[in-house]
């Protein structure tokens, strides 16, 4: 006679892409470099962004004129093809000119506006599926090029759980019981910006079996514990370590079962498992 084998969910997370950002590359804008003046004369970027001065003819340079300078003064140069890069990673009004023919206006002026942090919810993964009931380890990574994250609020849906002012920025949450749940992360720093990282989780009732039942001396069936909305595989083994695949199901309730009609091996053992893409 077939007894049905003690449920084993093997969870595989649903890994779903948010792939945490490891560098954030910034824009560049370009300023000509004409005779008697730049253009544009002002130019508006945030913090780690790039500007590239290009020379399209005449006789100059670029020179900072902050105290001290932001950047060392480019050679005074002739030519339709030099240029000069810099990256402004702080924020603040930075003024520059040609000193050849700055008593001509030949002046201009880079202002670089704070940029936000950024945050990356490291742990869990989105589309993780956890048992019941579940005890999340939240751990976020925040940064700031222009400034210091100050804070960062942990959420449940639309609940702040949490706050942290200093890294290792990681909170824990009570258990949850099963459902579905976006776990979110808000960091702010000192200039006020903010910035906003989410994942989704699902948290699913560990599964159990029923008794067995032998209806004939080819036919077995046993009921198991679901969770509505989940997909399972039914599998049996003659030897617990090499499993075939008998069906698969997407719950509609919360109880479904299973009948094998050809249950001729013997001994023989069955185990349902939960599967990803829920």
């Amino acid at each position: 006679m077939r007894n049905p084998f003690k449920a084993l969910c093997t969870v595989a997370a649903a890994l779903a892409c948010l792939t945490p950002r490891l560098s954030v590359v910034g824009a560049v804008a370009t300023v000509t470099v004409q005779n008697y003046v730049f253009v544009p004369a002002t130019t508006n970027i945030n913090a780690g962004d790039s500007v590239v001065w290009q020379w399209l003819g005449g006789t100059h340079n670029v020179t900072s004129t902050s105290n001290p300078p932001s950047w060392t003064a480019t050679p005074t140069v002739d030519s339709t093809t030099f240029t000069f890069t810099n990256t402004f990673n702080n924020a603040g009004t930075f003024p520059y000119e040609c000193t050849v023919d700055a008593r001509l206006g030949m002046v201009g002026s880079i202002i670089v506006a704070a940029a936000p942090p950024t945050v990356t919810i490291t742990n869990p993964s989105s589309g993780a599926l956890l048992a019941a009931p579940a005890t999340v380890t939240i751990g976020v990574s925040a940064t700031d090029a222009g400034g210091t994250v100050t804070n960062v609020q942990f959420l449940i849906g639309s609940t702040v759980f949490s706050n942290r002012t200093a890294a290792p920025f990681v909170a824990v949450t009570g258990d949850l019981s099963a459902g579905s749940y976006t776990l979110s992360a808000i960091a702010t720093d000192n200039n006020g910006l903010k910035a906003t990282n989410a994942v989704s989780i699902q948290v699913f009732t560990p599964i159990s079996l029923g008794s067995g039942l032998k209806s004939s001396s080819t036919a077995f069936q046993f009921s198991y514990s679901v969770n509505a909305g989940f997909r399972y595989v039914v599998q049996t083994s003659t030897n617990l370590t090499n499993w075939v695949a008998l069906s698969t199901n997407s719950a509609t309730t919360n109880s479904a079962v299973f009948s094998d009609s050809d249950a001729t091996n013997n001994p023989a053992f069955y185990r349902v498992g939960l599967l990803p893409g829920f």
